[in-house]
């Protein structure tokens, strides 16, 4: 592991709908905006390392990678995101399940028996996988 990487600082998705994508970040999953430019909305999630705020970025799908180079359309089944995960407290989690079952958003769970992770899984509204997870030493 090298020892000078501290946490993540960013995840940026790529966003075909920049409005509806934010309403679910902010309304379903919970995070606030940091701040937003022409394209771009970063959302906070908590404070990461050194001064660094932990966020998630929402990038219009129009706009350049870093080096300038344009993509093509947005496509969360060809994309190589996987998922992302957020952390939850595990006296959360209960709560946090029912209340998205309740927004009626697409879940699912799992049990990460060796890491001892309770995990809920949902898509954002362009088929991105966010996990909410929490350590759980009951999980075995």
């Amino acid at each position: 592991m090298n020892p000078r990487i501290k946490a993540i600082g960013e995840t940026v998705l790529r966003v075909r709908d920049l409005e509806r994508v934010k309403r679910f970040y902010t309304d379903v999953i919970g995070l606030e905006i940091l701040r937003e430019f022409e394209g771009i909305t970063f959302l906070r999630v908590a404070a990461g390392h050194g001064g660094h705020t932990q966020i998630v970025g929402l990038f219009e799908e129009s706009l350049p990678d870093p080096f300038g180079e344009r993509r093509s359309s947005v496509d969360a089944t060809a994309t190589s995101l996987h998922h992302f995960a957020l952390e939850i407290d595990r006296s959360d989690y209960e709560s946090e399940l029912r209340r998205l079952e309740d927004l009626d958003a697409e879940v699912t769970t799992f049990e990460h028996k060796w890491c001892h992770w309770r995990s809920i899984y949902v898509k954002d509204p362009e088929g991105n996988v966010v996990e909410l997870v929490c350590f759980d030493e009951s999980v075995r």
